[in-house]
């Protein structure tokens, strides 16, 4: 029973990775701020919206350590957690701001690291 549960927590993993790394991803948030800055919540949950869109799939977990400043060339690393505990890191670094928009670029590791037992 776990066996099925792993290959499928693992073929979703797959299919998100596969989705992040063969489509161009970018994203843009209105901040509303002089400096703008997206918090790492909405970061997070932005990313989160996009992968799904882009793959299909549900929204996946992921994380940010902190906000995103609105200057160009910024970079953050949030992560991305399966269900079966593994890992992937996501690279984010501003493109452009327009305003209070920060217009942003992701992507995924090539590869994923395994859960911890």
């Amino acid at each position: 029973m776990s066996k099925a549960r792993f290959s499928a927590a693992t073929s979703l993993f797959s299919a998100v990775v596969a989705g992040v790394l063969l489509v161009g991803c970018s994203a843009s948030v209105h901040a509303g701020k002089s400096t703008p800055k997206l918090s790492a919540g909405k970061l997070a949950d932005t990313l989160a919206e996009k992968l799904a869109a882009t793959t299909g799939q549900p929204k996946p977990h992921i994380a940010c350590p902190e906000e995103l400043v609105g200057e160009v060339g910024n970079s953050t690393r949030c992560k991305l957690t399966a269900d079966d505990g593994s890992t992937l890191g996501v690279s984010v670094k501003v493109t452009s701001v327009d305003g209070d928009q920060i217009n942003f670029d992701f992507k995924a590791d090539d590869k994923a690291s395994p859960a911890v037992n």
